[in-house]
C-alpha cells in the first residue's frame, strides 16, 4: 500500500485559508439569531442553553417510506446545544449571555455575538495568564470548613477578588454539624462577621440549614468557590438535587480535597437564578492586581493607609506605623495584616520580575 504524505501548506496558503474561514463567519446571516446562555465550557466548544426559539421553526426533512430517519433536534427553549464560536469573538465563559444559531440537522450551533457583561470573575492560571472564570455573577459564595483545615489567607484572597470584580461575597461555613463547641473556626466566623462580611453556617445533609441558604440565593447568579473538599458540590446537590454534581471523599494521605469538578458549570435554580460550580482552587493568585486593588480588598486596612509617620512605611517594623498601632489597639487583626503584607510582597515581587 502506497504511503500518502500529507501536503504541507505554505504560510501564504495557511493565511488564505484562515482569511476565507473568517470571511465566511463574518458573512454569516444574523437575522436568525437566538438568545442563549453559556452553561458549560469544554475547551474550544461550549454548551449553550436556548433562551428563545425561532419564530418559524425549520421543517424536519421528509423521508420516503423505508428510508432511515435522519438526525433531527428541535430548537426548544431550555434545550442545550454544543456550540462553536465565531473567530472574532473574545473568550467566552460560563454565565455569558449570547446570540447564537442552531442547526437541527447536526444538533450543533454557532455563537455569533456576546451581550455586555455585568461582571466578570477572573483568576491567574498556571501559566501566569489571567483566566476568566464566570460572567454575570451577582454573588460569590466562599465555602470553607473545619476539614480540610481552613486557610484564612485563602479566604482573604477570595475577598480581594470579590472586591476587584465588584461582586458581593457570602461566606458559608459548611459541615457545621461536625464542629465542636469550642472549635477555633467559630472564632474565625466571628472575625469575619465583625469585619462586616455576611456569614452563614450550613450543612449539606440538614434540610433547615440548606433551605435557609437556598432562600438567600434566590434570584441570584451565584459562583461557588473554595478549596477542594469543603463540600461545594454537595451543597449544590442539596439545593438542586437534579444537578447531580460529582462528589468525592477527602484524601486520607494529604487531608486535602480531591478535585471532582473539572469544568465550570451553570445550573438553573428556581425562577431566574443559577448556581455556578467552579473547579476547586487550593491557591488563588492575585499577582495580576495592582496594590490599590489589594488595599481595596482589606477595607479596615485601607482606611488607615496614609496615616503612618513615614510615607514609605513598610508596616513591618516602624514604631509610628498606623497599621501596627491599630493591631496593638485591637482595631485590626494581626492575621489580616499578615495576610495583607504577604499579598503586597507577592505582587511587588511579580511586578519587579516583569
Amino acid at each position: 500500500m502506497a504511503l500518502i504524505r500529507k501536503r504541507r501548506l505554505t504560510e501564504q496558503q495557511q493565511r488564505r485559508i484562515q482569511k476565507q474561514h473568517q470571511t465566511r463567519q463574518e458573512e454569516l446571516d444574523t437575522s436568525n439569531d437566538l438568545e442563549g446562555l453559556v452553561v458549560q465550557h469544554y475547551g474550544r466548544q461550549l454548551e449553550v442553553q436556548a433562551l428563545s426559539a425561532p419564530e418559524k421553526h425549520p421543517s424536519k426533512p421528509i423521508v420516503a417510506a423505508g428510508e432511515p430517519e435522519p438526525f433531527w433536534k428541535p430548537i426548544e427553549v431550555g434545550s442545550v446545544w454544543r456550540c462553536h464560536t465565531r473567530t472574532n469573538l473574545e473568550a467566552l465563559v460560563t454565565g455569558d449571555r449570547v446570540k447564537w444559531q442552531a442547526d437541527p440537522n447536526t444538533g450543533l450551533g454557532i455563537i455569533t455575538a456576546i451581550h455586555p457583561r455585568k461582571s466578570l470573575l477572573t483568576r491567574p492560571d498556571r501559566y501566569h495568564k489571567v483566566k476568566p472564570v464566570a460572567a454575570n455573577v451577582s454573588l460569590i459564595v466562599i465555602v470553607f470548613a473545619s476539614f480540610p483545615e481552613v486557610a484564612p489567607s485563602l479566604i482573604d484572597r477570595y475577598l480581594v477578588a470579590c472586591a476587584d470584580a465588584e461582586i458581593p461575597a457570602l461566606l458559608v461555613l459548611n459541615k457545621a454539624d461536625l464542629i465542636q463547641e469550642n472549635d477555633p473556626i467559630l472564632d474565625l466566623v466571628k472575625e469575619y462577621r465583625d469585619l462586616g462580611y455576611e456569614v452563614m453556617q450550613c450543612q449539606s445533609t440538614g434540610e433547615v440549614s440548606v433551605s435557609a441558604l437556598a432562600k438567600r440565593l434566590a434570584g441570584e447568579t451565584v459562583a461557588f468557590v473554595g478549596q477542594s473538599g469543603v463540600g461545594k458540590s454537595s451543597l449544590i446537590n442539596a439545593i438542586v438535587p437534579e444537578a447531580a454534581q460529582k462528589t468525592n471523599i477527602i484524601s486520607e494521605n494529604s487531608a486535602l480535597g480531591q478535585h471532582t469538578t473539572t469544568s465550570t458549570r451553570l445550573i438553573a435554580f428556581g425562577e431566574g437564578a443559577a448556581l455556578i460550580d467552579s473547579p476547586g482552587i487550593r491557591e488563588f493568585g492575585l499577582w495580576h492586581l495592582d496594590l490599590a486593588k489589594v488595599q481595596h480588598g482589606f477595607p479596615e486596612i485601607e482606611n488607615l493607609l496614609g496615616h503612618c509617620q513615614f510615607r514609605n512605611c513598610t508596616h513591618k517594623h516602624e514604631k509610628q506605623c498606623a497599621l501596627r498601632q491599630a493591631v496593638e489597639s485591637g482595631e485590626i487583626l494581626q492575621r489580616r495584616l499578615d495576610s495583607y503584607l504577604r499579598l503586597i510582597d507577592e505582587i511587588t515581587e511579580a511586578q519587579q520580575k516583569n
